[in-house]
């Protein structure tokens, strides 16, 4: 891990959590963010009538996603000051399980070459706020199975989790945001 991995602080869990909103919160208080790929994928993928989308093609889904998330790393890497982002590359290991898809040898190495800040923030599956929209087609069973994989793969690759509060957005962001407060009084 090198101080500047530590720098790029990864907020996961299942779909429908509150991580989206948690980080447009971020992003109101002047911390940047980086979004989420597989949303942006979609969007992409429906506009172009393209085949790389969760419902049609998991397995290109998932290297779109790896290859924007990679794309996502390096700009971070690139811009210095600390990142947030709306997940990151082992959520890709963690869909790929999700879906019984095996995990390739090429995803594995880019899990051990493109590391995040040791502390990962999950949020947990919340029924509340939890909502259906054109991107997330998820029941809440299978958002409690996708933070259920996100744990167990951030975990096996020697992170450290964080769950987040089930509180206001704000009170997440306060949590966040004290992370990297922390971080920048410690170098």
């Amino acid at each position: 891990m090198t101080d500047a991995s530590e720098r790029l602080i990864i907020v996961t869990g299942g779909p429908g959590s509150g991580k989206t909103t948690l980080l447009a919160a971020l992003a109101a208080r002047g911390i940047a963010i980086s979004p989420e790929a597989g949303r942006a994928i979609i969007r992409d993928q429906i506009a172009i009538d393209g085949a790389g989308l969760p419902w049609a093609h998991r397995e290109l889904f998932a290297e779109l996603m790896l290859a924007f998330d990679m794309q996502a790393y390096q700009a971070a890497q690139n811009r210095g000051g600390s990142v947030v982002f709306d997940r990151g590359i082992p959520d890709i290991a963690g869909y790929l399980r999700l879906c019984g898809l095996p995990v390739p040898a090429h995803l594995v190495r880019a899990l051990e070459q493109f590391r995040y800040a040791t502390e990962v923030f999950i949020a947990p599956p919340w029924r509340d706020i939890f909502e259906n929209d054109a991107e997330r087609r998820q029941d809440f069973d299978e958002a409690r199975r996708t933070h259920d994989a996100m744990l167990a793969v951030y975990r096996e690759h020697g992170y450290a989790l964080t769950v987040l509060p089930l509180g206001s957005v704000e009170a997440r962001a306060d949590v966040v945001a004290a992370r990297i407060g922390a971080m920048r009084h410690s170098v």
